[in-house]
């Protein structure tokens, strides 16, 4: 009897002891990978020569605090200024050159600035929570200084990773709107749901945590979800929407998915139809965007 609880003994100290390599091993992969998890540069441009038909497109290289090299695309419209303008924030795997070609559809009369975050697009450096944020609000105070661009209008936009970016910049700038494409309450907490079993807290140095900024952001936000998002749980939208005091819109687009949204023509007309609400007088708005405000149930 003895010998045979020795065995099990034996068995039980084995079996927690594998569990605990396993463990271990997994901690150790998280706390390696997780740059890899949160962040994946793509370099090649989705749109070779992005141009928009309704604004003037130029290429602009950009400096950030430290002097990294930041690259993108400012548009502007071919009407005298200074215009509405908007700041575009992209998501974990996006390259943004689409954003200039389809300027003229989602963010019409307005001057646009999309700039790839480091290490993606040609822009140089490696990406982390603090310098996106710090180089989004550096190009909010560059653009406020634009002679084309009324600093009292400008609104930013974020998609799902960069949903995150956009409002920690609303958070410490006076954005006019914000429009959160598929947004997180925190990164931190989607990555403890998915890895229960590991102290994510412990290892997470990119925690994106929207929901401790959304008390901050004043001014109006429209908040738009994937309808089938595989990505975002929709619980998390739903905590991050219920901290902010400000959203005047939250909607479900049609035959959306995680990756697909921002491309679809009904996205881009929301946008468009909510910014011209809140960015433009009743004089200013042209009649072409009237109908785009019946989606946003104006």
């Amino acid at each position: 009897m003895k010998q045979r609880s020795k065995h099990i003994l034996s068995g039980l100290a084995g079996m927690a002891g594998m569990a605990g390599t396993v463990w271990l091993g997994l901690f150790a992969t998280l706390s390696a990978r997780q740059h890899r998890l949160i962040f994946n540069p793509i370099r090649v441009k989705e749109v070779e020569r992005p141009r928009s038909a309704s604004h003037r497109t130029r290429s602009i290289v950009l400096r950030s605090k430290d002097g990294t090299r930041l690259c993108g695309w400012l548009l502007t419209p071919k009407a005298p200024g200074p215009h509405p303008a908007a700041i575009y924030f992209g998501g974990r795997s996006e390259e943004v050159s689409w954003v200039a070609r389809d300027a003229g559809t989602m963010c019409p009369d307005m001057t646009v600035l999309v700039m790839n975050y480091r290490g993606y697009g040609d822009s140089d450096g490696i990406p982390a929570e603090r310098h996106l944020v710090e180089d989004g609000q550096m190009l909010f105070d560059w653009l406020a200084e634009h002679r084309r661009v009324d600093p009292g209008r400008i609104a930013v936009i974020g998609r799902s990773l960069g949903s995150g970016v956009a409002l920690q910049v609303a958070a410490q700038r006076p954005a006019a709107a914000a429009v959160l494409i598929t947004p997180y309450d925190s990164i931190l907490a989607i990555a403890k749901r998915r890895f229960k079993t590991i102290p994510v807290s412990l290892v997470l140095r990119h925690r994106f945590e929207s929901i401790k900024h959304a008390s901050q952001v004043v001014g109006p936000v429209l908040v738009l979800r994937a309808e089938n998002d595989s990505v975002i749980p929709r619980s998390h939208t739903d905590l991050l929407v219920s901290k902010l005091a400000s959203v005047q819109v939250d909607q479900t687009v049609p035959g959306s998915d995680h990756f697909n949204i921002p491309y679809l023509a009904d996205t881009q007309q929301r946008i468009a139809g909510f910014l011209h609400a809140r960015l433009f007088s009743a004089e200013q708005k042209v009649p072409a965007i009237s109908s785009l405000l019946t989606l946003i149930g104006q």
